[in-house]
Parts: C-alpha cells; structure tokens; sequence
C-alpha cells in the first residue's frame, strides 16, 4: 500500500495549515520554473501533509502569474496523491449565499493562452481525458467533511474560470449566469488539469465570498466585501480539512492513478531524452 501524502494548495486569505507537527519548510526545484513559494510539510493527525500557498506568502501572485505548473510538480515530487484546493469564489446562485461553502465538479474555462495548462509539449503529445475534471471520492469526502464541520455546503456544481485580476463586467457576468455555472473563480484551472496529468486525485474547497455584480439587489463585489467573508470561512476551511483527514483511508479505488496510462501519443522512441527526464514522475512508469 502506497503512503497516503494529501496536499492542500491556500487560495485567498489561507497561508498556513493549522496543528501541524514536525513542520519543515522544503524549497522544491522543477524543470518549469519556481512554485509559488516554499512547500510546508508535516502531520496532521498522523498523515502526512503537504501545504502551499498558491499566491505566495503575503499574497503577491496575481492568478495569472501562479506557475501551476511548477506548483502541482512540486506536489507530486513531495509525494502526494490527493490534492485540496481551497479557494474563494463569487456566487452565480441565489441559493449559494456568501459564506456557503460550494464542491464543485465540473469547470468552464475562460482563461487564456498566458497560462500553461499541461506538461506537455517540446516533443511529447498527450491528451488526458477530463469528462469528469475532480474526484468523485475525494468530492464526496469533502462534502461529507464541510456537513460534518456544520457548514452550509452544496455538492457539485461548475465552477467557471475567468482570466482575471478584474473582477467581471456586469455584462460578462450575466452572461456566465446564462451558462448555468455556480461560482466563478480565478485559479482553479489550469490546477485541475495538471493534477489529472499528474495522476493526483483532485478536490475543490470553493469559500464564496460574494454575488459577483449580477445580484440586483446586493452591493457589487467589493474587496472590503470578500476579505471580511473570507476571515469567517477560512476557520472553517481548515475544520473541513481537519475532517476530510480523518476520512481519507487506504488505496485509491478512482481512475484519477491511472489517468496518463493511455494519454500519451507520441512514439516512446522520438521523445527527447531531456524531456523524458523532465517528466520522470509524471508519467515515468508508462515509458
């Protein structure tokens, strides 16, 4: 049975992990550049933890500037398996009133061609399938934790994707609405995708901190707004955590640890050396 190692990448207002024991701050090397700051590790009820601020300590990382690449590397070099990401995200719903807590499964993504959203490339062709872009498992552990912790949290869901930093027009903004999405958020893609390049079961913590600019009769989205939110949902973010720890045991039984088994098209003999290399832990075991 393989160690279970569970990584949890912070998004706004969460930079550290609480009640972790022989904490050691690790600064990881990867073939794509730096991540967005030093990996913490250490235990969290006897299982080995693995936490990242995904905006760097003091938050000075815009969305776009995250190297998400380096980042979930990083992640699969310390050796995890399960990825958590929690994030903040506006509400596209009435019914998700800020300060619930939303677990989505399904993305839209609205980003550009600035963010690098695979591992791939310079030699090696690979196509990952991403029909179901999270964990069921690890979504439904992380639900079962946020009812556990008494949250008020919805199970599935989309999450859309915008380029940011600016928030959306409110043109833009009813137009997402259209699409039926959820929540709306800035980072969660390309993560997702290169966690399932990575084979790491991935599942998403959305905090949602406010209604974007298309409630008639709420304030538009304020930064005042979403930091006061935000320090109330955070406390429960790491409770929600605290309890999905407890609920994560044994082999994974998900088709995310066995993703790239077939993914990969080019032939293994023309793939360069170096890019062979560079790739080792994402997919070493199938060249």
């Amino acid at each position: 049975m393989s160690e279970q190692v569970i990584g949890i990448i912070g998004g706004s207002g969460l930079y550290e992990l609480d009640g972790l024991t022989d904490v050691k701050s690790v600064a990881v090397t990867t073939p794509f550049g730096e991540p967005s700051d030093e990996f913490i590790t250490g235990v969290l009820d006897g299982v080995r933890m693995v936490f990242l601020p995904r905006h760097g300590k003091g938050h000075r990382l815009l969305p776009s500037e995250v190297n998400y690449r380096a980042n979930i590397y990083g992640m699969k070099k310390l050796g995890v398996n399960r990825l958590i990401s929690v994030s903040a995200v506006g509400s596209m719903k009435e019914e998700i009133v800020p300060g619930h807590i939303v677990i989505p499964d399904q993305f839209i993504d609205r980003t550009n061609a600035s963010r690098a959203n695979t591992f791939f490339g310079n030699g090696i062709v690979a196509h990952v399938q991403f029909a179901d872009p999270v964990c069921a498992e690890l979504s439904d552990i992380l639900f079962a934790a946020a009812q556990a912790a008494g949250a008020t949290a919805h199970k599935g869901g989309t999450y859309i994707c915008m380029e940011g930093p600016a928030f959306s027009t409110r043109a833009e903004s009813i137009m997402y609405r259209s699409f039926g999405v959820s929540v709306i958020g800035m980072t969660n893609i390309p993560e997702a995708k290169l966690a399932r390049e990575s084979e790491i079961c991935y599942g998403v913590i959305a905090l949602a901190t406010d209604y974007d600019c298309w409630h008639e009769s709420h304030e538009d989205v304020s930064i005042d707004a979403i930091i006061d939110t935000i320090k109330k949902n955070v406390a429960m973010a790491k409770t929600i955590i605290k309890n999905a720890v407890g609920l994560i045991s044994g082999e994974r039984a998900c088709p995310c640890s066995s993703a790239m088994q077939y993914a990969v098209i080019t032939e293994k003999s023309i793939i360069p050396d170096e890019v062979k290399k560079n790739l080792d832990i994402i997919i070493g075991k199938y060249l």
